[in-house]
Order: C-alpha cells, then sequence, then structure tokens
C-alpha cells in the first residue's frame, strides 16, 4: 500500500483528488500530493578502538532491536544537521562526520502501509557530550565489529546490510 492509498480529499481544501499511485492533483485548489519515500540521517558511531555504538530501540517498530543512531529529517533540513541532531538526541553526543556510507531504501515498519524510507549512512566519530540513551533509544552498547548482533536482533532490513558494507570498507 503506497503513501497515498485512500487518499480522497485534498488536506488543505478539502476538494477532491485524482491522479495515480504517485501523484494526486487536487481539483479544487490544483496542489500536488506525491508518494515520496521520506529521507532519515543515520550513524555509524565508532569509537577509537574501531568499535560501533548501536541503539536499542524503545519504541514500536522494532521495539527492542538494535539499529543504528538516527532518524527522519525535517523539512527543509540539511542531512548533515538532521544527523548532527538525531545523534545529539538519541545519545548526547556531539559528532563529527567522516565518510559517506551509502544510501538504503527501507519501510518504516512492516505492515503494508509502513512509509517507504530512503536511508543516508554516515561513519562518525564523537567529539564531545555524555554517553546516555534517550529520546527513542532505550539502552546504547559499544559493539566490536566481528561480534555484531544477528540479523534476526536488527530492526529494519536494510541494517543487516549497511553493517556489512561498514565491516567490508574497514
Amino acid at each position: 500500500m503506497g503513501e497515498l492509498h485512500g487518499w480522497t480529499m485534498c488536506p488543505r481544501c478539502g476538494g477532491s483528488l485524482a491522479g495515480s499511485a504517485e501523484a494526486l492533483v487536487c481539483s479544487g485548489c490544483g496542489s500536488h500530493y506525491y508518494a515520496n519515500a521520506a529521507p532519515t540521517a543515520s550513524a555509524l558511531i565508532e569509537d577509537d578502538r574501531g568499535r560501533l555504538l548501536l541503539g536499542r530501540r524503545a519504541l514500536e517498530p522494532y521495539k527492542g532491536y538494535w539499529d543504528t543512531v538516527g532518524g527522519f529529517l525535517h523539512e527543509g533540513e540539511a542531512p548533515a544537521d538532521g544527523l548532527r541532531r538525531e545523534v545529539r538526541e538519541e545519545t548526547g553526543l556531539e559528532i563529527e562526520l567522516g565518510r559517506f556510507l551509502g544510501v538504503w531504501m527501507d519501510r518504516y515498519g512492516a505492515a503494508d502501509s509502513a512509509v517507504h524510507t530512503l536511508n543516508l549512512f554516515w561513519v562518525v566519530r564523537a567529539t564531545g557530550g555524555e554517553l546516555a540513551p534517550a529520546d527513542d533509544v532505550a539502552e546504547l552498547a559499544w559493539f566490536e565489529r566481528d561480534e555484531l548482533p544477528p540479523p534476526d536482533e536488527l530492526a529494519f532490513d536494510a541494517i543487516e546490510h549497511v553493517l556489512a558494507a561498514w565491516r567490508a570498507t574497514q
């Protein structure tokens, strides 16, 4: 099921919507709506020993599963700024961006109605702050490269692939 599934009325003026699963147009005000993936920015936080910081999710989807630190970008927010904000909110750390690891598509949960996401990942280092789980993170833990959680303990399908790419670049 796509982002626009079930939309029949314009949220701006109440006019009727017409179009396809990818795009709708309002007959009243002419507003356009698109079924776009929601952008996220996430960090693979490394320490001086080469370990990786992961967070255990405090909320659904995938409550209790391990995840990278990060989240959805605000409207108009630059990805690097959003990444710094998310890391600060979830860990208390200030970071310096390192290399850009890549982009992975995913969904925010397993339900048919789950939002499609466009996920940007950077390798980063902490530069300050006090490490403490907060916001939607229940626990933080450092993992050695060869002791990462197994796939069945990871949140989201893309995380397994992201961690494999991180391991391959070490």
